[in-house]
């Protein structure tokens, strides 16, 4: 059973305007994570699986959690919503995983605001996703070529055309590496655009597309994903 308890490591730290019990649900229900953790793939249920019902350590009196990996989730009330925070592990000491610890860094970041989505805007819905990534473009180079560089504050509003959408909706969230966006056209879904910054072992920087849709048809979701699918090609390389 892995118990780590991580000191001096990156601490991740959302505010959710929701309740302890809804967002202890959020990490121990599946059907609840599966709507906020990661995208949509042939992996993600015994990714689901491994991390939150494999060797983990639970204390629901305390609503805390240690996955099995050794991150760990901490439930705190904060007024009339909550605290959700992320403590991650120490680096293991195994060079060929250690070299992927900020882009794990960078999934949790993307999955809490996801969480926070999931939570506030999203209760009880069923999401789709579509889901693009690259290890020779940098993020914030894919959120200036998607001319969103220019866009406000988190909760302030803006208009943009997406892989050849007009779209609107709301600034998400912003981090160092991040953009998350909501895009009403999707059934108010959410777009993040993640990664890490150029690096010894990455020197281009990395990026992903994580786009997260609600109540689409399928020719809407299917033209959805052609559109981003030729974007992400001729604008990444990949």
């Amino acid at each position: 059973m892995n118990d780590v308890q991580a000191t001096d490591t990156p601490r991740l730290e959302i505010r959710v305007a929701t309740t302890v019990g809804a967002a202890w649900r959020a990490l121990r229900d599946k059907d609840v994570i599966r709507q906020w953790h990661a995208w949509q793939s042939g992996e993600l249920e015994a990714e689901l699986d491994s991390i939150y019902f494999t060797d983990v350590v639970e204390d629901e009196a305390n609503h805390t959690l240690v996955p099995n990996g050794g991150d760990k989730f901490e439930i705190k009330e904060d007024g009339d919503g909550v605290r959700i925070i992320l403590t991650r592990a120490p680096l293991s000491g195994d060079a060929e995983w250690d070299a992927y610890y900020d882009d794990v860094t960078e999934g949790w970041t993307s999955f809490l605001h996801q969480l926070r989505f999931a939570l506030e805007r999203k209760p009880g819905e069923t999401r789709r996703t579509l889901f693009f990534g690259n290890r020779g473009t940098y993020s914030g180079t894919v959120v200036e070529r998607l001319a969103l560089d220019g866009v406000g504050e988190p909760g302030s509003r803006y208009t943009a055309t997406l892989a050849g959408e007009a779209v609107e909706g709301e600034v998400w969230f912003r981090s160092e590496h991040q953009l998350g966006v909501t895009v009403d056209a999707w059934g108010e879904g959410l777009l993040v655009i993640a990664g890490t910054g150029p690096s010894a072992t990455d020197p281009s920087g990395t990026s992903m597309a994580l786009l997260s849709t609600y109540g689409l048809d399928e020719d809407g979701y299917s033209l959805l994903d052609k559109r981003w699918s030729q974007w992400w090609s001729e604008n990444t390389g990949k």
